[in-house]
């Protein structure tokens, strides 16, 4: 048995829109998810995050409080995930269509309302709530969707 996968995932609210990315090479899917990666054993949690957000977005992040715990897995596999979601703000860069992920796993980043979730396929489904409320929110295990 695998031990839980653990990442970090980045809440970046900016004139009240949320950045999303699409994880999904090639456009392979439509669902959409907040920043950040797999965490790299020997880094801070913060560290890790602001490499991952660098990488897939070319922004640079302050990293603050956590806001969310979420857990998902593959019920028919033996994947299972940790995400630990973090609001952060951004300190340097812009949005460019032409950044390239060096993983080449983000192809797809964009800036949404609140109202525009709607038409969004996301994870986790507490995004909205976490994004456009306060406090801690802890997710439980939730099936993975691909």
């Amino acid at each position: 048995m695998t031990s839980p996968r653990m990442a970090v995932r980045a809440v970046i609210l900016q004139d009240d829109r949320l950045l999303l990315v699409n994880a999904w090479p090639e456009g392979q899917s439509d669902l959409w998810c907040a920043p950040g990666g797999g965490v790299e054993r020997g880094q801070s949690l913060p560290d890790n995050l602001a490499r991952e957000v660098f990488e897939e977005t070319g922004l640079r992040i302050a990293v603050g409080d956590p806001c969310l715990v979420n857990e998902f897995h593959d019920p028919k596999g033996s994947f299972h995930q940790v995400d630990l979601y973090f609001r952060c703000t951004i300190i340097a860069g812009q949005l460019d269509d032409s950044w390239q992920d060096p993983e080449g796993i983000v192809t797809r980043r964009r800036w949404v309302r609140r109202d525009q979730m709607a038409g969004l396929r996301f994870k986790p489904d507490s995004l909205p709530d976490v994004a456009w409320g306060q406090g801690l929110l802890y997710d439980p295990l939730e099936p993975i969707i691909r």
